[in-house]
């Protein structure tokens, strides 16, 4: 299965010119041949706040939103492509909005995820409500007539392994990540996503944007250093972006994951009795 991270510079409150750059990378991966491609978080409007241009309110942005969203979902079906990436979903009466992934296979939208962990450091609660499930697993086929397990988290919720307890027990093979994660701190983006690789014995494809922002209502400024990776189940990287915009791309091999698994039966051999985890 091949699989790409399309990273870009996300363009705060510009849906159009985002909607232009995702299309063209949806059309360029699969020209390549790509299965799979995952877009940076919050790719349609970065992460507006009040007084940004044309700002008409949360609902104004939740609808130009709704529209990029189902767009990608009809270039899904018309590239026969599997696509994930983060926007602005709606959340419970009376609260924000989530920070929503939506993966959609070939036009069926199969997955929803609401970001559980809000970053303080750029006051993203102020502007979000935070999710209330642990990532789903959904099971995919592919070209090559296999089933792949899917799930995902967004961003900083790299950070709290709980979170990713979920796929792991359901046998995940790929977790996808859009992020806007800042250059500043691109060595724990690197281990983390390495990291839980390892730990779930699963790829990640992981889509972080490039470019500078002035990110949430604290306006902080941040520089993204379009640094995607393509991680394999033991942890290596088999393709990282430097800087560019474009595409990440790489092959998955699930007959080496396999293999990982059964040499190493790290879901057999824990422990969740001592840890007071469900197992």
């Amino acid at each position: 299965m091949r699989v790409a991270a399309f990273q870009f510079d996300v363009r705060r409150g510009d849906v159009a010119a985002n909607l232009v750059a995702v299309e063209r990378g949806l059309r360029q991966a699969a020209g390549r041949g790509i299965e799979l491609v995952v877009l940076p978080e919050m790719w349609p409007t970065s992460f507006v706040a009040e007084g940004d241009a044309a700002d008409d309110g949360p609902d104004a942005w939740q609808r130009a939103t709704d529209v990029a969203v189902e767009r990608v979902g009809v270039l899904s079906r018309e590239l026969d492509l599997v696509v994930a990436g983060s926007a602005f979903g709606i959340g419970r009466a009376g609260e924000p909005p989530r920070n929503r992934l939506s993966v959609f296979a070939r036009g069926e939208r199969v997955l929803v995820y609401d970001k559980l962990h809000l970053f303080s450091p750029t006051a993203e609660a102020e502007s979000f409500s935070g999710g209330d499930a642990l990532p789903p697993t959904v099971a995919l086929p592919t070209i090559a007539l296999q089933t792949a397990k899917l799930a995902g988290v967004i961003c900083y919720d790299l950070r709290f392994g709980p979170a990713l307890r979920a796929p792991f027990l359901a046998e995940a093979e790929i977790l996808v990540v859009p992020a806007q994660w800042p250059a500043s701190r691109a060595a724990h983006w690197r281990a983390l996503v390495c990291g839980r690789a390892a730990e779930l014995q699963a790829f990640v494809v992981a889509a972080n944007r490039t470019g500078r922002d002035l990110v949430g209502r604290r306006r902080l400024a941040l520089e993204f250093a379009g640094n995607s990776l393509v991680t394999g189940p033991d942890g290596s990287v088999l393709a990282e972006g430097h800087g560019a915009d474009g595409l990440v791309e790489a092959e998955l091999d699930f007959a080496s994951l396999r293999a990982l698994r059964r040499a190493v039966p790290v879901r057999r051999d824990e422990r969740p009795d001592v840890y007071g985890l469900p197992g």
